[in-house]
């Protein structure tokens, strides 16, 4: 009888903390073996010998924003995931605002995860949110499978999900005390320092309009809350360097924290922003250079955990090319297509190696959102999820290129080094860089220690 077994090889394969021939056996979706020598390709059904191209774990990227269902002009499962995939991305994890509803209730995961159905191309796991009043949510949707929870701590940007104050904050963390939840916060808080001045078409106006004291002082915050409750705590897209001083101190203390950043934070600079071109204008916003070289060196020392997209995309008119009124365009970055790439670009500017990106981009991006067991790594009983690219091969970044549905990028018509050539998420290749998208969406739910997670869409 035939073997059920697929084999991928490659001369250079990241495994563990070495680059090394080897092949690695794959059935039922998962990682039988790693073989550094004495195969035979008699005994697999399916050999890829993709030669000298890298390969090495799919990226997990842990905040995307996918606006499904009620925003779906904004994106949707199908684009997102398929712009995922091609970028080397086998997990995403969805952001519970944006869509509408807000994943703020039992029902409203449970519509989301009827939206998504038939639809992704990539493995998928949810974040839920905490907003005023639904403390009594939480372990519901905790228990469904939702992976964690979002709160802010300034307006979101819609009203469908609003911000916490400290009372509602309390309550939530409290309620999830004994729980292995991560709690997500977006780390701004207003002050009587963030009024608008200055004409609005210049990108100064809107960064100072955000200065860094809003997530100092949220920051201040979080580190409280966490060393109280002891309750998991995250703080997503880290823009302000200066407040790594009061992270570092609340982790000596032993506070469960975990901290991320985004690739234009680590990519594009203040003094670089176009005025008037609001695909730039994000929340936090994009600081000076000297800042980026500190969020570079926080990476490096590992105060901060770990690198993600936040893929916030919008549809084009409400960016408002036409006017580049930074203060009132949507803020957010589409860009979950890029990321490996744009790490690459520049991470090696800074002494960081292919190690640190699995490390920050793969490893601590499935801990944060309880999925080390499965994702994150090229390891026996571990899914079969691999990215397969050349790190030396450069690509500019033009329209037609783009899988994600709203076609724009402060990132076009730059040249990045880094090609994903294959994308494989369970076994199975989800994306080639000739054939483009290679099978109908085969994409699995992750739920939170739910028996049926590896489960079709």
């Amino acid at each position: 009888m035939a073997s059920s077994k697929k084999a991928f090889f490659s001369k250079r394969v990241l495994v563990d903390d070495e680059i090394k021939p080897a092949c690695i056996e794959v059935q039922n979706g998962q990682v039988c073996r790693v073989l550094t020598a004495g195969f035979d390709a008699k005994d697999y059904s399916e050999v890829q010998d993709v030669g000298n191209l890298l390969i090495m774990p799919g990226i997990v990227d842990a905040h995307v924003h996918v606006n499904e269902p009620g925003r779906t002009r904004w994106e949707g499962y199908t684009t997102a995931t398929r712009a995922a995939a091609a970028g080397g991305i086998t997990t995403i994890v969805d952001m519970p605002l944006n869509s509408i509803p807000s994943t703020t209730t039992l029902d409203a995961f449970r519509i989301k995860m009827d939206a998504a159905k038939n639809q992704c191309f990539v493995d998928v796991a949810f974040w839920g949110g905490i907003v005023p009043g639904n403390s009594k949510e939480l372990k519901p949707m905790l228990n469904a499978g939702v992976v964690g929870f979002k709160c802010f701590l300034i307006h979101s940007g819609v009203d469908d999900f609003p911000h916490v104050e400290r009372a509602d904050l309390e309550t939530a963390l409290q309620t999830l005390q004994g729980t292995d939840a991560t709690v997500l916060f977006h780390a701004e808080m207003d002050c009587a320092c963030n009024g608008t001045k200055g004409n609005p078409e210049e990108y100064k106006t809107f960064l100072e309009s955000r200065p860094a004291i809003m997530e100092e002082k949220a920051i201040d915050l979080v580190c409280e809350m966490c060393l109280k409750y002891k309750v998991k705590c995250h703080i997503v897209h880290l823009s302000a360097a200066s407040a790594l001083p009061t992270i570092i101190a609340a982790k000596q203390k032993g506070a469960p924290l975990t901290v991320e950043t985004c690739h234009h934070y680590l990519s594009l600079n203040a003094e670089t922003v176009p005025n008037g071109n609001t695909l730039y204008k994000c929340c936090p916003p994009i600081r000076e250079k000297k800042n980026q070289d500190l969020l570079w060196d926080g990476l490096k020392r590992g105060y901060i955990d770990m690198v993600v997209s936040d893929h916030s995309p919008c549809t084009p008119d409400l960016k408002l090319l036409d006017k580049g009124d930074f203060m009132e365009a949507w803020g957010g970055v589409a860009s979950v297509q890029f990321g490996l790439s744009l790490f690459w670009t520049n991470c090696r500017n800074y002494g960081m190696t292919l190690f640190d990106m699995v490390k920050l981009m793969c490893e601590n991006t499935a801990k944060v959102a309880s999925l080390s067991n499965r994702k994150g790594a090229i390891k026996p009983g571990f899914d079969a999820d691999f990215v397969i690219w050349d790190p030396d091969a450069p690509f500019k970044v033009t329209e037609d290129k783009i899988y994600y549905k709203n076609k724009v990028s402060p990132y076009m018509g730059r040249t990045l080094q880094g090609r994903v050539y294959q994308t494989v998420v369970r076994g199975n290749t989800v994306f080639e860089d000739r054939a483009g998208l290679t099978s109908s969406p085969q994409g699995g739910f992750l739920l939170k220690d739910q028996q049926d997670e590896k489960s079709k869409l």
